[in-house]
């Protein structure tokens, strides 16, 4: 299936390798929610389309993506809009905000699927159901650029040569898996530099997790047969790799060779362990994606299995939101589109119900895949009690889900009161600084809503114009940078981004502070509150909580909007510290020769072998660095002329 529509040069990154026929078509209107004026808007973009598949995205009167849909026929699809009577009360609402229209057209509607899902995902649309944990799942990457290939785990973009085994559902599944891999497999994990400095083995070779081809202490061919091994056992013939370890075993106890059968035996419990520790029994399914759905409360639970060779590498339960008044199987195949965006499908994916596009979806499915995809419902045997077993477990982490809603809706009402709010905050921002004093300073932002922290919004920010260990000085910089911005981008307050709530980490100091950066800004109406620690420094587990006009607070030490709070404070402590150290490592590792504009890593490199450090390069003459190894005269000419400017 191409991914490019005719006539159009390929173009991988994002939506714009479907940009065949692009337009937007735009009608002014006001931002409150007006039919009359969406029907007209919508009836002026049908005028223009033809009958072809694609995709297309609302718009509000500020450009925001209200919802992206995809179409078989586009004209078709886009006119049932204009009927407002066959629409049901959220569509109203849709098409009364609606202002214009952005249209792709595509070669096939399987393209529009695809296109779908990546357009929901980037713009995360106010009508389309939205998968919220979009955090990108691990891989085992068994790499192929080296004489002895590396077993490691990967996130993120597949670039690195070699074969990638997964997704596993969370890191700790993937590093339990490892560490049974090279118990198994005796696979190295170092890094390349570090391989290359060893002069002796390391301690993975001393509790036999390592083979140590880094001394010599097994062939390339040995090595290579390992490798094979791996493979197998993580492609699925988990079986043939085990009763060739007991040949091997049986043969080294036949010639009394009993250390290396005691090594075998230890690899075979190895295998063992990783097939007997799977909590879920994949037997007889082979490679498999496995999901099932439930509901209650109008809420919506989709439980995954990820079954690859008959191993269960996993399982993860999904909760996605803006699913009221829709049928579950559309929120179902709306899921899997956004799933299956940057998560290779396997070419079997067995749900819990029928689907009507579940051929297209199917067929959309087979290029990421690399051949035909089934997507079914099993029935029997083996497969049906998994999906038994995947159906229950969909209900019981629905039912704590709900659970645990009702407790945080508890505590944040619990907190609106503690803290004299209005209303029950829907977006809560804490900010702290880091630095070692003062250098390497970073004022840092979090943000938590009513579902928990939300990491896509966390900010940092590089401290450039207050004295060092001046803390309020910090204060007042990020909020003047933080605040400004939101005034210049969003002055109505219409786009979500301005707090309900602002905790800051400090006492009244920090609290002056940023109550003076506000109100030189014109900003009078946010909430401050300031997080100090409580008479015993925090010894007791408790804080300080200091108000605007002067007075402090307490809470008991068991209570639960405590326990929020500090939550609420440590991981904003967690982000800073952690900004702070990346700076501080990036200062570290830095070289003046940095500073000199042309000059690449490559002959940095071979500038410092040459000469040993910065301060001898910036001392040689002209004639001893245009004798260095791998630097020009061209390139000599510009460090002698960087480092003597009046020369």
């Amino acid at each position: 299936m191409s991914r490019t529509p005719a006539g159009s040069p390929a173009n991988p990154k994002g939506a714009e390798r479907f940009n065949e026929d692009k337009a937007t078509y735009a009608v002014r209107g006001s931002d409150q929610p007006d039919l009359e004026a969406g029907v007209a808007a919508i009836r002026e973009v049908v005028q223009t389309l033809k009958p072809k598949p694609g995709v297309y995205r609302m718009h509000d009167a500020r450009g925001d993506v209200l919802y992206v849909g995809k179409a078989r026929v586009l004209k078709n699809r886009v006119a049932n809009y204009t009927q407002v009577d066959r629409l049901s009360n959220r569509l109203r609402r849709m098409v009364g905000q609606t202002r214009s229209m952005t249209i792709i057209t595509t070669n096939s509607e399987a393209e529009a699927l695809l296109l779908e899902a990546q357009l929901i995902k980037r713009y995360r649309p106010a009508y389309n159901v939205l998968l919220r944990d979009d955090k990108s799942f691990p891989f085992i990457l068994l790499r192929s650029d080296h004489e002895f290939p590396r077993i490691m785990k990967h996130r993120g973009a597949r670039k690195a040569k070699g074969n990638y085994y997964g997704p596993f559902a969370s890191a700790g599944s993937v590093n339990t898996t490892i560490n049974a891999l090279q118990k198994l497999f005796l696979l190295r994990s170092c890094n390349d530099g570090f391989m290359a400095r060893r002069d002796r083995p390391c301690l993975l070779y001393q509790i036999k997790r390592c083979s140590a081809p880094c001394v010599g202490r097994v062939s390339e061919e040995a090595y290579g047969e390992l490798v094979r091994q791996a493979k197998d056992f993580l492609g699925g013939k988990s079986g043939a790799v085990q009763r060739e370890i007991e040949v091997q075993m049986s043969k080294a106890a036949e010639s009394l060779d009993f250390e290396s059968a005691a090594m075998l035996r230890d690899r075979l419990r190895a295998a063992t362990f990783i097939q007997g520790s799977q909590a879920v029994n994949a037997e007889g399914v082979g490679s498999a994606d496995v999901f099932a759905m439930a509901s209650k409360g109008g809420q919506i639970g989709v439980q995954a299995f990820f079954i690859r060779g008959g191993q269960n590498w996993g399982h993860r339960a999904f909760f996605p939101s803006h699913t009221e008044g829709l049928e579950e199987a559309e929120v179902l195949t709306s899921f899997l589109a956004q799933f299956y965006e940057e998560v290779p499908p396997p070419r079997l994916i067995l749900i819990d119900r029928e689907l009507p596009e579940a051929e297209l979806l199917a067929e959309a499915l087979c290029e990421g895949a690399g051949g035909k995809v089934e997507i079914s419902v099993p029935q029997r045997g083996d497969r049906r009690r998994l999906m038994e077993q995947a159906s229950r477990n969909a209900t019981e982490a629905l039912e704590r889900r709900l659970a645990e809603s009702g407790t945080k809706a508890r505590t944040l009402r619990e907190l609106a009161e503690f803290l004299e709010l209005g209303d029950v905050p829907q977006r809560i921002e804490v900010y702290d600084n880091s630095h070692v004093q003062g250098a390497h300073a970073v004022g840092a932002m979090i943000v938590a809503g009513p579902e928990g922290f939300i990491n896509g919004q966390y900010r940092k920010w590089n401290i450039k114009t207050a004295q060092t260990n001046d803390d309020f000085a910090m204060m007042r910089e990020v909020f003047q940078r933080r605040f400004a911005r939101a005034q210049e981008e969003d002055p109505d307050r219409e786009s979500g981004v301005w707090p309900d709530l602002v905790l800051i980490d400090g006492g009244k100091g920090q609290l002056s502070a940023a109550r003076a950066t506000l109100e030189e800004l014109g900003i009078e109406d946010v909430v401050l509150i300031g997080v100090a620690k409580g008479p015993h420094h925090g010894r007791d587990g408790r804080e300080v909580f200091h108000f605007l006009d002067g007075r402090e607070k307490m809470l008991p030490v068991n209570s639960p909007v405590l326990f929020h709070l500090q939550r609420l404070r440590d991981e904003v402590h967690r982000f800073a510290i952690g900004a702070h150290r990346a700076k501080r490592s990036r200062a570290i590792s830095a070289s003046p020769l940095d500073e000199i504009p042309g000059i690449g890593p490559a002959r940095k490199r071979a500038l410092l072998l040459h000469f040993g450090t910065a301060g001898k390069v910036r001392a040689a003459s002209l004639e001893d660095l245009q004798r260095s190894p791998g630097v020009s005269a061209a390139v000599a000419q510009t460090v002698y002329d960087f480092y003597h400017p009046n020369a």
